[in-house]
């Protein structure tokens, strides 16, 4: 216990640390390089100028150009982890409110102030970090954390949710998530994929994480009675309501790796054997006696609903010794990616063949 403790302290004290390239291990073909310096990066949104957002858990936003200049573009905020654009605006999401920043690009070094769309969000810490994403029906979607470890929530926590038009109601699209940091939609199929993260204090090896599909609306994905395939918790299995049907993964992954960001890839810079296929981040473990994750995973859809998870990248955990972790992932027009890491304090680009 006093290992966990010390390693969890490392990690939430730490500063930024230099990234150390030369011992991340990429496939063969592959180069990552640093792109862009910034201090506590998480969360992605582009433009389709290849303008990257970067939302951060402190109080600011960056911006990075494609000639990987770095503006802050706000400040003084509540953990503006969720960014996204669209039509020349910035939407930015704190724990608690939904804002938006106009014409956005041509403002990028003189901090414009932000028009409040719905400040009406849930305002508890306990898994406040907010996802943004557009989705297909152009629908701005997030997702709303259960605010503990485990225990039954009311909506709109531990659930994914869309914007109405107007950005002043949710609505609640799938239930019985955890914490979901990161979601994407079908690049074959158009069906919404999500990862969640699964309860603390079972011990090393369970629940599993998860890479979850959702064929459908208004499904429940088992929290807080279920994980795995179907698998009672002990503590809440016997509570679960009669009607509940929950949907098993399409992926199970290591306990505590913690799975954030994920984008299914739809370039054409890699091979043609990864296009269609999800790459998604695992920021790390927290309270493991061994720690894992700190890499990024690559899931192939394996039909059935089901995926299979490898991993794609990794180094940054190398002897207990912590270099970065991985928080969301990015496919930029030329079909890079961009991985954030909020530890290490910037963005990367991985290339292929060039």
């Amino acid at each position: 216990m006093l290992k966990k403790l010390l390693f969890g302290l490392l990690l939430c004290g730490a500063a930024w640390a230099e990234p150390e390239l030369g011992q991340i291990q990429v496939p063969a073909g592959f180069k990552l390089e640093v792109y862009a310096r910034v201090p506590g990066a998480r969360h992605l949104g582009m433009a389709p100028d290849g303008t990257l957002f970067v939302g951060t858990t402190g109080s600011k936003v960056f911006a990075v150009t494609p000639q990987r200049k770095v503006h802050e573009v706000a400040s003084g905020l509540n953990s503006p982890n969720g960014v996204a654009f669209a039509d020349g605006s910035l939407y930015i999401c704190e724990v608690q409110r939904l804002s938006r920043i106009q014409n956005i690009l041509t403002r990028l070094d003189k901090k414009p102030p932000l028009e409040a769309l719905n400040s009406q969000l849930p305002d508890k810490k306990h898994h406040g970090y907010r996802v943004l994403r557009w989705g297909p029906d152009q629908r701005l979607y997030v997702g709303i954390g259960a605010p503990l470890n485990v225990g039954e929530v009311a909506d709109p926590f531990g659930s994914l949710c869309r914007f109405s038009k107007d950005f002043k109601k949710l609505e609640v699209l799938q239930r019985g998530i955890r914490n979901t940091m990161g979601f994407d939609w079908s690049s074959q199929d158009g069906c919404l994929w999500f990862s969640d993260n699964g309860r603390d204090m079972l011990g090393d090896d369970i629940p599993p994480e998860e890479l979850n599909r959702a064929p459908k609306l208004n499904q429940h994905f088992g929290f807080p009675y279920r994980y795995g395939d179907n698998v009672p918790d002990p503590d809440w299995g016997s509570k679960m309501p009669a009607e509940l049907r929950p949907v098993a993964p399409a992926s199970k992954l290591q306990a505590h790796m913690a799975p954030l960001g994920l984008r299914f890839y739809r370039g054409n810079m890699f091979p043609s054997s990864y296009r269609n296929c999800v790459f998604l981040a695992a920021h790390g473990s927290w309270n493991r006696s061994s720690p894992v994750g700190y890499c990024l995973l690559l899931a192939r859809p394996a039909g059935q609903g089901k995926a299979k998870a490898e991993v794609f990248a990794q180094g940054w955990l190398r002897a207990r010794q912590v270099s970065g972790r991985p928080v969301d992932v990015q496919e930029m027009p030329d079909g890079a990616l961009v991985i954030s890491d909020d530890y290490a304090g910037c963005l990367y680009r991985l290339s292929y063949g060039r």
